[in-house]
């Protein structure tokens, strides 16, 4: 045991001899866990106390790291046709708008390979097919900018 884990340990012993945790809510009472049935029984705990400090298991941060990506994707392509639009009505060069737009649309091609891509790795380690994403359809997502403009 090293020097500073037993210091710690004398600690933890004193405040216990003075009573410090004895009024602490829940004393003697059970541990209330959720019931999750995704969860290993034995890492039931662990998975509880990461809850209530504010965190989620691996895969779900995961999946909202995707969405929150994709949502920015989404909006940087809702911005551009946009502009595109506001381009071909204040009479900009066709050329020069065409361009920028095949601009905006590759790089929106790339960033949904990468977010498929990071999908795919997502699916593979969901505990449950409840959890499962789609991947993002390319074609579907460049129809819905130009019909509905977001």
């Amino acid at each position: 045991m090293s020097k500073r884990s037993r210091g710690v340990d004398e600690q933890v012993r004193k405040a216990m001899e003075e009573g410090k945790f004895d009024n602490l809510p829940g004393k003697g009472q059970p541990i209330q866990l959720e019931n999750n049935p995704f969860v290993d029984p034995e890492w039931a705990l662990a998975h509880d106390m990461l809850k209530k400090g504010g965190y989620a298991p691996e895969f779900i941060e995961r999946r909202e790291a995707i969405e929150m990506e994709l949502a920015q994707a989404r909006e940087l392509l809702a911005r551009s046709w946009q502009w595109k639009q506001r381009a071909i009505e204040d009479g900009e060069e066709k050329d020069m708008v065409a361009a920028e737009w095949g601009r905006v649309e590759r790089n929106f091609r790339e960033r949904i390979e990468e977010i498929n891509k990071k999908i795919f790795d997502y699916n593979l380690v969901i505990p449950a097919d409840i959890f499962y994403r789609e991947l993002v359809n390319l074609d579907g997502e460049l129809k819905r900018i130009q019909v509905h403009g977001k």
